[in-house]
């Protein structure tokens, strides 16, 4: 089959990767080299999007020189947002019973936690407790974007509890597990508890609606855009559901044993351009 016969054939391809750990290389940054060769792909007819647990605010600079012309599944599919018009669609907001039932464990575990709601077009986020010295500097990391607005000084307005997105903390291991088993029993919540790029010690506890994750959000984005075929790239535990969307998942070399032994195919590190490489031959069919 000639070149352009492939890439006709694989432009019904939907592409879809994981940000950290994946298509992040060294400091979380997209690479030069990964970006051009995206560029190249997407000018080929390449769908590609990305699903990540990031915000908007951090998407934007992180794939600033990349023709993003899909909508990413941020938020772990809690909201899409456009790259060109920056609108937010299909947000996921927990139901307002359940938040008050989360606010109750959270406040009889003493546990601090990040409120993420959508405001008017972008996210706020407010903080309930004490601030810690790395949650202090998670949120001065992140206080830099027209997206994103921290509100750190305000509690959860009821507005606000009505269109929350995301409750988020980082806390020890052991005392995190404690609270995840117990947020595990609420129906109608989806909370996923996983090690990031914080360590071992240092647990994250996300806690979305029931009808939020990276999977639902890309069987809807599979719909729209028509695609036949869908290659997922992942490294970490809540990639799991949407490699399992996947025709063909590819762990990065990186990932977590649960990840490549879930995956069809393991490729090399998030440090080497692999997934951006893997796209681009992909595409043009010299694989």
């Amino acid at each position: 089959m000639g070149r352009d016969k492939v890439v006709a054939a694989k432009s019904r391809t939907l592409y879809v990767s994981d940000l950290d750990g994946t298509l992040l290389g060294e400091g979380s940054r997209l690479s030069r080299r990964s970006a051009e060769m995206l560029n190249e792909a997407i000018a080929l007819g390449a769908q590609f999007t990305i699903a990540t647990a990031r915000t908007p605010a951090t998407i934007a600079t992180l794939l600033k020189d990349v023709d993003m012309r899909l909508p990413a599944i941020a938020m772990t599919g809690a909201v899409r947002w456009d790259f060109r018009s920056h609108d937010y669609s299909l947000p996921q907001f927990i139901d307002t019973d359940k938040v008050h039932q989360l606010l109750e464990v959270y406040d009889r575990h003493s546990l601090p936690v990040f409120h993420y709601s959508l405001g008017d077009n972008r996210v706020e986020v407010r903080h309930i407790g004490a601030l810690s010295d790395i949650e202090r500097q998670f949120a001065d990391d992140r206080d830099d974007s027209p997206f994103k607005r921290f509100l750190l000084d305000q509690t959860p307005t009821e507005e606000s509890l009505r269109r929350t997105l995301l409750f988020y903390s980082m806390q020890p291991t052991e005392i995190h597990r404690k609270v995840y088993e117990e947020i595990a029993a609420i129906p109608g919540v989806n909370p996923v508890f996983y090690h990031d790029i914080f360590g071992q010690e240092i647990a994250l506890l996300e806690v979305f609606s029931e009808q939020t994750s990276k999977a639902l959000a890309l069987r809807s984005l599979v719909e729209e855009v028509g695609a036949e075929r869908v290659v997922v790239f992942g490294d970490n535990v809540n990639d799991l559901p949407m490699m399992q969307e996947a025709t063909h998942a590819v762990a990065v070399g990186n990932a977590i044993e649960q990840v490549r032994q879930a995956a069809d195919e393991v490729i090399g590190c998030n440090t080497d351009d692999c997934v951006a490489e893997w796209i681009l031959r992909d595409i043009t069919g010299t694989q």
